[in-house]
């Protein structure tokens, strides 16, 4: 339900402002399950489950919103029994608030407005998401602001003749949708990310990212309205067990006057002073390094690749690792790679393609035991990528790089509704047809064709009569509800994240199926893709489509 949000009287919010000047960094014990802690330039009034007040420039930041919370899929939120000065410096002190699942600490210097943020776990179950976010008021906070978008909030008016049509989604009288989903964003491009207006700016800064979980596809919601940003990204739909003592941030959450700018200097500041020399924990200041040389079997300089580093066990896939710490970075134009500031330990090592010159390329690479100490860079020398060998391709379809850009409404910005754009049937001919021509999603019930001419030579390139052709599919992602069966010329082959805003990736996924060449035949070949069955906005969102002979 769409509540109306009250600004609280500038009055009254000065006047309990000016209760808490003049006395530097504090926290105080109101009672049994509450707290207020802060600086001469804001604090906090914090109960078991939210910081309810929130005091800065003489005005009160939460009106009848539900302020500051943390919790964990849905709202398992978590209830804070205690509150303790766990450390101090000259210019600072560490507020942790406890709870049966860990601590999370507010970190106050003298002069900032805002804080730094830690969570250390203690027992926390085996989780899907894990997040904290401030829900403030909509009548100071008009923007949003991620790397990719800059725009006004949606305005609760609309609301209200507006027919909700799936979780925060809304349908227009002019068709057009609302929905939070449109301000997510890949976690691990961000530079910051926040709400703001005239008066008013709240950021979060996370000049690391080592806590987040996932690979460089990870996406998660930044801000919407009556909510600010606050998601520390799990991937829906797989709990992860979690690691006793593992510590999600630092991180900084930043008040301002409503300025970008200034925001966007603090976000350069920040980078620069990570991994921040005040948290005195061993295992955070334990880091080194790692570079390497990777190249493929066939020669070629592993340009651009996708490189991470997670977990020990490389069976288990990148997109779903989240127990421990994760690190991501780009191969260069000669394969070599570096990682700087990676925590103390051992480490699997990935690789795979992410396009332009490997858009060919869909083996990956894994190697387990990499060993990283402190104080030290790990050199990784000729590394080698296995790709198959002589391969006789017949045709590609848009680059291997896990995403759907290339094909049409494919990449940013997010939005809604964009897969019913798709036809239900489509051809696509091979030589004839462009990679734009092939949509990016495709959910509706129909038929999407592509014709490929297979003449005596190319038959002949296969061997002999019993070797195979092999169909390989790259999707992008895929949201469930929807079936697919694949033909070619007719004969049944197999049965092999859209609802959300994305129109670039989701959680990838890659089958494969062998053609047997006696289902080839000389002349016009068709292969299709028929959706047997349709649920709204969910669907398969291309990434590649390969034909090759084995």
């Amino acid at each position: 339900m769409i509540r109306s949000i009250i600004l609280t009287s500038s009055c009254f919010a000065a006047c309990v402002q000016l209760v808490f000047a003049n006395r530097g960094l504090f926290l105080e014990q109101i009672d049994n399950t509450t707290w207020t802690f802060g600086n001469d330039l804001w604090n906090v009034t914090q109960e078991a489950v939210y910081a309810s007040k929130l005091y800065f420039r003489g005005s009160e930041l939460v009106g009848s919103a539900t302020g500051h919370y943390m919790g964990y899929d849905g709202e398992n939120n978590l209830v804070w029994t205690s509150a303790a000065i766990t450390s101090r410096g000259e210019d600072y002190i560490d507020v942790g608030f406890s709870c049966e699942e860990g601590e999370l600490h507010w970190v106050i210097f003298d002069c900032m407005s805002g804080a730094y943020q830690y969570f250390a776990n203690r027992a926390l179950p085996d989780l899907s998401i894990l997040r904290t976010l401030w829900r403030l008021d909509p009548k100071l906070f008009l923007r949003g602001r991620t790397y990719q978008r800059d725009e006004p909030l949606p305005d609760f008016a609309l609301y209200q003749n507006a027919t909700k049509v799936q979780d925060e989604t809304w349908q227009l009288a002019n068709g057009s949708f609302i929905t939070k989903y449109d301000f997510s964003d890949y976690v691990r491009e961000r530079d910051f990310y926040g709400i703001y207006g005239p008066r008013f700016g709240s950021w979060y800064i996370h000049p690391g990212t080592d806590y987040y979980n996932s690979d460089h596809l990870s996406q998660t919601l930044t801000c919407a309205t009556q909510r600010s940003p606050g998601h520390l990204p799990f991937p829906r739909g797989e709990k992860v067990a979690q690691l006793a003592g593992k510590v999600w941030g630092p991180w900084l959450w930043l008040l301002n006057d409503g300025t970008v700018e200034d925001a966007s200097r603090q976000a350069s500041e920040e980078l620069a002073k990570w991994p921040y020399p005040w948290l005195k924990d061993p295992a955070y200041q334990s880091r080194g390094g790692v570079t390497g040389n990777l190249r493929l079997s066939d020669g070629r300089p592993a340009s651009g690749a996708a490189v991470f580093m997670g977990d020990i066990d490389t069976t288990r896939r990148p997109s779903v690792q989240g127990k421990r710490y994760y690190y991501t970075t780009h191969a260069g134009h000669d394969g070599r790679f570096s990682l700087e500031h990676v925590r103390s330990g051992t480490y699997g090592l990935y690789a795979w393609s992410d396009g332009d010159t490997l858009g060919d390329v869909y083996t990956n690479f894994s190697k387990s035991g990499i060993d990283i100490a402190a104080g030290t860079i790990t050199e990784l020398c000729d590394l080698t990528w296995t790709v198959p060998d002589k391969v006789k391709r017949l045709f590609t379809i848009g680059d291997f790089d896990k995403k759907a850009i290339g094909f049409r409404n494919g990449g940013s910005p997010y939005q809604h509704g964009i897969s019913n754009q798709s036809p239900a049937n489509l051809k696509f001919t091979v030589g004839k047809s462009t990679t734009s021509e092939w949509h990016y999603a495709q959910a509706l019930v129909g038929t999407w064709a592509i014709e490929f001419d297979l003449g005596q030579q190319t038959l002949m390139l296969g061997g002999d009569g019993d070797d195979s052709a092999t169909l390989s599919l790259s999707f992008a992602g895929y949201s469930q509800s929807t079936a697919m069966n694949v033909t070619i010329n007719d004969q049944l082959l197999g049965d092999p994240s859209l609802y959300r805003s994305g129109k670039t990736s989701g959680e990838w996924r890659f089958v494969q199926y062998s053609i047997p060449r006696a289902a080839l035949k000389e002349g016009l070949n068709t292969l299709g893709f028929t959706v047997t069955r349709y649920t709204q906005w969910r669907g398969f969102m291309w990434d590649s489509i390969i034909l090759e002979w084995t």
